[in-house]
C-alpha cells in the first residue's frame, strides 16, 4: 500500500507532517494523487498560519498519534462552541 492511499483514510484529522522542506503540525485537509492540501497550526497560537500544498513524494514522515497531537486535538476541541 502506498502511503498517499493510507492518509487518505485520515483526512480531516490532526497530525505531523515532515517533508522534504520543512515538518509542522496541523490538520489534513485534503489527500490527492499527487499531493495534499495541509493546513498548519501554529503550535503556540494553536492559530492556523497557512496552507500548505505538498507533492507527496516529498513526504518523508506523518505522525498521527501521541501526546502533541492529543494536545493540539484537546486545544482545538476547546474552541469549538454549541450554538
Amino acid at each position: 500500500m502506498r502511503l498517499i492511499e493510507k492518509l487518505k483514510e485520515f483526512e480531516q484529522q490532526y497530525m505531523f507532517i515532515r517533508w522534504a522542506m520543512g515538518g509542522e503540525y496541523g490538520k489534513l485537509v485534503y489527500v490527492g494523487d499527487d499531493f495534499v492540501e495541509f493546513d498548519v497550526i501554529n503550535v503556540d497560537s494553536m492559530e492556523y498560519s497557512e496552507t500548505v500544498f505538498i507533492h507527496s513524494p516529498l513526504i518523508l514522515e506523518v505522525a498521527i498519534g501521541g501526546s502533541d497531537i492529543a494536545r493540539i486535538v484537546a486545544e482545538m476541541s476547546s474552541k469549538i462552541t454549541m450554538d
